[in-house]
């Protein structure tokens, strides 16, 4: 008889066994959406059996985990700042270090303005929707150049009944041509450089879109694209929000003093490592 215990267990030691990270909470996330119980349940209904179907499924997903694909892409949703995201082959998948752009944001804007905002790269949308959520007068724009991932966006701005107050658009933003200005840009855009992306772990490297990882030979490549487009994108004294790797502040700085930024602040994550640059547009 294979119980919620029992093939607990089993998840878990296969996991450990293959030297996964986290190998019970991978294995107790699998579980509950597998079986559609919380982790009480886990507890209460230890011993009880389940259905061979219920078993399959779980020995289906144990399968893509130790083939290293994410949980978060084997149950196709990623948690990020104060919701769930649908994510996809597509799509990049969100991480925590991202959610310090959204407290630059936040720390940096008026929340009862009627503020614009523009998400270059918005893949699921969750930077731009995270921001909708917490500034309730604010309008978003996100774009991307798979059509795949808008549709992605737009599934998930639908989830947050934010579709009225969001607009994803497929394009590639250095086609942008005339667009109006926004209060505010925000991007997390590729900044792995070619030779560190065959260094990262599999989990990276074979699951998100190599699009939304590769910044080219230095990783600088969208952040002088974006840089170029901003005197196209911003309002007079608009303010551009950057998520940049842990040894890319001085270089992005550079970029953004030659296009004519001010730069206000370089802000890090939780390990301590810039995560976000913060500039304003001073227009002449």
């Amino acid at each position: 008889m294979v119980t919620v215990k029992s093939i607990l267990a089993d998840m878990r030691n296969a996991f450990r066994a293959a030297g996964l990270d986290t190998p019970e909470l991978d294995a107790r996330l699998l579980v509950e959406a597998a079986l559609g119980v919380t982790q009480t349940d886990l507890l209460t209904k230890a011993d009880q059996e389940i259905t061979r179907a219920q078993e399959t499924a779980l020995e289906a997903m144990t399968l893509r985990r130790l083939q290293r694909e994410p949980v978060s892409r084997i149950l196709g949703m990623r948690s990020f700042w104060k919701a769930d995201f649908k994510i996809s082959p597509a799509t990049l998948d969100p991480r925590a270090d991202s959610e310090t752009l959204i407290e630059a944001v936040l720390s940096h804007v008026d929340k009862k303005s009627p503020l614009t905002i523009l998400d270059l790269g918005t893949g699921t949308g969750c930077l731009l929707l995270s921001l909708l959520q917490e500034l309730p007068l604010a309008t978003g724009t996100g774009i991307d150049i798979s059509a795949e991932a808008i549709g992605i966006a737009q599934q998930n701005a639908s989830s947050l009944g934010l579709a009225s107050r969001a607009i994803f658009m497929t394009i590639d933003w250095k086609e942008i041509n005339d667009v109006k200005s926004f209060d505010i840009v925000i991007s997390n855009p590729p900044y792995i450089t070619l030779p560190e992306i065959a260094t990262l772990e599999p989990e990276v490297r074979e699951y998100d879109p190599i699009t939304a990882l590769s910044g080219g030979a230095d990783g600088l490549d969208c952040y002088r694209d974006i840089a170029a487009l901003l005197p196209r994108l911003l309002a007079p004294e608009g303010m551009v929000f950057l998520e940049i790797g842990a040894t890319q502040g001085d270089a992005v700085k550079g970029i953004g003093g030659k296009a004519g930024l001010s730069v206000l602040q370089t802000l890090t994550d939780l390990a301590g490592h810039d995560r976000c640059l913060v500039a304003r547009w001073m227009k002449a």
